[in-house]
């Protein structure tokens, strides 16, 4: 019987040492490209919508960056979250501190629409001193809100009692502003005092709900 050669199946069917190569080389350069980008990937330490006077201070070109004070680090951005903590906790209470400063110059001030004579003198004289401490106690507590570290992530879209905070805080602050002025052009216009007084209320009663906000 004749014998049939053995076929050689090795040729036909390993492809051939030079079609396997370029898809070799092909995944080696994609995974090394790969392998790149992610190493120089980081990830995103700030958000990306800040308030201003955040942004002058703590954004990646702000003050404290570009004297290197504080250095934009994974971990000094752990240490700044820990200070707006603080810096937070300090707001909340000075908050609290300033309110029972509008409430007792609301007291004041209703006395010294009725008073005459030397009562209306020595009530003045109490009432101006409560609008310094006032006006000290609430641009204290505002600083400390406008210049604390931002947070880990922007604030999130859509209505919330922080953001209903941060628009009272808009008509409070305003709300100051006209108070002070009209306080010194009833010196000289006393036909002024209902707007002063107008203003002074409309400034307490924003400033109240905004705190009311910060419990929900």
């Amino acid at each position: 019987m004749a014998q049939t050669p053995a076929t050689d199946t090795t040729s036909r069917n390993a492809p051939a040492a030079s079609d396997t190569l370029p898809a070799t080389a092909d995944e080696s350069a994609n995974a090394l490209l790969e392998g790149l980008a992610d190493a120089n990937e980081t990830p995103s330490l700030l958000p990306q919508k800040m308030i201003f006077t955040q942004r002058a201070f703590w954004g990646p070109k702000g003050l404290l960056r570009v004297t290197n004070m504080a250095p934009l680090s994974s971990a000094g951005r752990a240490k700044e979250l820990k200070i707006r903590r603080t810096m937070l906790v300090a707001h909340q209470i000075g908050g609290f501190v300033t309110l029972a400063g509008f409430v007792a110059q609301g007291l004041l001030g209703a006395k010294l629409y009725n008073a005459k004579g030397q009562e209306y003198a020595d009530t003045k004289v109490w009432h101006e001193r409560m609008a310094s401490y006032i006006n000290v106690s609430y641009g204290t507590t505002l600083a400390l809100s406008l210049t604390a570290p931002p947070p880990v992530v922007g604030a999130k879209r859509g209505l919330s009692w922080i953001r209903v905070h941060k628009y009272l805080a808009v008509v409070h602050l305003a709300g100051m502003v006209a108070t002070n002025v009209l306080a010194q052009k009833i010196q000289t216009d006393s036909s002024l005092k209902p707007v002063h007084r107008a203003a002074a209320y409309t400034t307490f009663g924003a400033y109240a709900a905004s705190i009311v906000a910060l419990t929900f």
